[in-house]
């Protein structure tokens, strides 16, 4: 297999096009460009989101092209004096699959999680989605759970 370089990037607020081309990235990637493009916030709004410390955009760059990213969130827990890192959205483009992205992402991941206090790194797959959850058991421990979505309106 001909393994393509790449080097990673944490995204400032000086990187909105970077922050456009993941969102449509994880628009193709899950099958939901809608959700990811049809209502696209303003530069201002971008610009805020990815000044805040406790949001992780991070992305893996082939050249000058986008490879992959993750999206993650860190989390302030109550029951102890500690954080937690959500990973909310991770995917990597179907050219540049199994050369160690996703991995890498989340290795990142871990390095700014440990740096900023916190104790773990979490993330949820879907059912049926066979080559994240061998991604995610080979990081990490397997927990069975129920997810819910709660309307707001």
């Amino acid at each position: 297999m001909d393994f393509q370089h790449f080097t990673l990037k944490r995204l400032t607020p000086d990187d909105i096009s970077l922050l456009r081309q993941l969102n449509a990235l994880f628009g193709n990637a899950f099958s939901d460009p809608g959700a990811y493009g049809s209502e696209p916030p303003t530069d201002v709004y971008l610009r805020g989101i990815l000044a805040k410390d406790h949001i992780v955009a991070l992305v893996a760059l082939a050249g000058e092209g986008l490879a992959g990213g993750l999206v993650a969130y860190e989390l302030d827990k109550f029951e102890q004096a500690r954080r937690e890192f959500y990973i909310y959205d991770l995917a990597v483009d179907e050219n540049y699959r199994r050369q160690g992205i996703a991995t890498s992402l989340i290795h990142r991941l871990r390095d700014i999680a440990r740096h900023r206090g916190a104790w773990v790194v979490y993330v949820q797959a879907d059912h049926g989605d066979d080559p994240a959850i061998a991604l995610y058991e080979k990081l990490g421990v397997r927990e069975d759970v129920l997810h819910f979505d709660i309307g707001v309106d």
